[in-house]
């Protein structure tokens, strides 16, 4: 049987140049997250079963890569449903383990807690462009600080992160789960039917008004209802002002702290921002997520042509765990997208190491080879990259590859030079 080469669907093999791009942005994402006090942990890449499947993952929870018992557990003769043949599975994202993790190992852990977490994650997905089956996650988060501190440390540190790395003139937009459930009590729909309006909701920027407007009507809803509702969204602007509409037109249906709230998140993170974006109310995000109970945002790129990264608050989550509510905010940057954007636009990594390469003569003698390596040493010793290859017969072509990897002088020697 041939041996297959090429990997997995939906997996990939990474060269070189992509991978000194990644390597840098996890130093750069690192080196940043921590000046803001965030610090790494990491838990495993496989979960109990029960957790993934616990209504809290969306549309990811069809998506999961589930693993077999293993021996003398695996009964396959006797097995009558899934749960007789599956215990655990491959994560789909980081913050159903941070949750689990964070309930096991809380009292030995700082209050509030600020995580830096990064690993791969797993989803049976149709591959596309900038979206694979296995990709990097990033997330940052803060456990247990149940005020707007959280939404405001987690947009700076992320905008400042992406300011770093040469992304400009992206938009975070930004919402709230409770003025999503308000404009849709306003508009009369039932509180058992909200979740279908908001899947609807959610393809605004893909079909229009006009589009939801039709999809709500064919789903039976009641004509008045979809026109109230959707005329709040021809009203509203996108900054601070749109919030203190929704706040003066949803009346009892939204207490005044939830709109005060995102006004004094979005007024700060203007204020004090270091990078270069727009912050934006959007009515229309809804974030998949069912954990999700406060505010949700977004990083839109146009370069992309869609998102690059989310997060929001879900403080009911680690509850389900624990028994104790613990109120908790995430952001995550879609890490596989932006090193697909960087590399796009072939960006060159700031100050990067020196890098030297040393062709030698084949059939040099020893002590001739000593001499190269004892000059190689004292180089790599002041911090410069040295490679010492073999000297190909085509020589010219040898030297090419080597400069688009970055080497800038190249160095022969001959055993008659020595």
């Amino acid at each position: 049987m041939t041996l297959k080469k090429k990997p997995v669907t939906g997996m990939k093999d990474i060269l070189p140049k992509e991978m000194a791009i990644r390597d840098y942005v996890i130093r750069m994402i690192k080196e940043t997250y921590a000046s803001f006090g965030f610090t790494s942990m990491e838990t495993p890449c496989v979960e109990h079963i029960e957790n993934l499947c616990s209504k809290q993952g969306g549309d990811n929870e069809k998506l999961i890569f589930k693993i077999l018992k293993r021996g003398e557990k695996l009964k396959l003769e006797t097995a009558k449903e899934e749960a007789d043949l599956v215990d655990s599975g491959l994560r789909y994202d980081l913050t159903v383990p941070l949750c689990r993790y964070y309930s096991n190992n809380a009292n030995d852990l700082p209050a509030p807690f600020k995580a830096l977490q990064m690993g791969n994650v797993w989803r049976a997905d149709r591959p596309q462009r900038g979206r694979f089956r296995q990709f990097m996650q990033c997330d940052i988060d803060i456990l247990g600080e149940p005020s707007n501190l959280a939404e405001i440390e987690l947009i700076l540190a992320t905008t400042t992160l992406l300011g770093k790395l040469d992304f400009r003139n992206f938009t975070i937009r930004i919402n709230d789960r409770r003025i999503l459930k308000a404009m849709a009590a306003y508009s009369g729909f039932p509180e058992k039917s909200w979740d279908a309006v908001f899947i609807t909701l959610d393809k605004m920027d893909k079909i229009g008004l006009d589009g939801v407007a039709k999809e709500l009507a064919e789903a039976g809803f009641a004509q008045d209802m979809i026109d109230r509702y959707l005329a709040l969204f021809e009203q509203v602007t996108p900054d601070t002002s749109g919030v203190e509409f929704c706040k003066e037109k949803l009346g009892e249906f939204l207490k005044p702290e939830y709109a005060d709230g995102l006004i004094d998140i979005m007024n700060t993170v203007e204020a004090v921002k270091n990078a270069e974006f727009t912050i934006a109310f959007d009515p229309t995000l809804v974030r998949g997520m069912s954990y999700y109970t406060g505010t949700i945002f977004e990083i839109a790129m146009d370069e992309f042509g869609g998102s690059v990264g989310g997060g929001g608050r879900y403080d009911e989550m680690i509850g389900k765990f624990t028994g104790t509510q613990t109120c908790a905010c995430g952001f995550s940057i879609g890490f596989e997208r932006i090193v697909m954007l960087l590399l796009e636009r072939d960006y060159q990594i700031p100050g990067a190491q020196q890098k030297k390469a040393y062709l030698v003569e084949k059939n040099m003698p020893a002590e001739n080879m000593r001499q190269i390596f004892r000059k190689a040493m004292e180089e790599r010793k002041s911090g410069v990259c040295v490679n010492i290859s073999v000297m190909k017969k085509n020589k010219k072509f040898q030297k090419e590859q080597l400069a688009q990897e970055g080497y800038e002088e190249i160095e022969e020697f001959f055993v008659n030079r020595m």
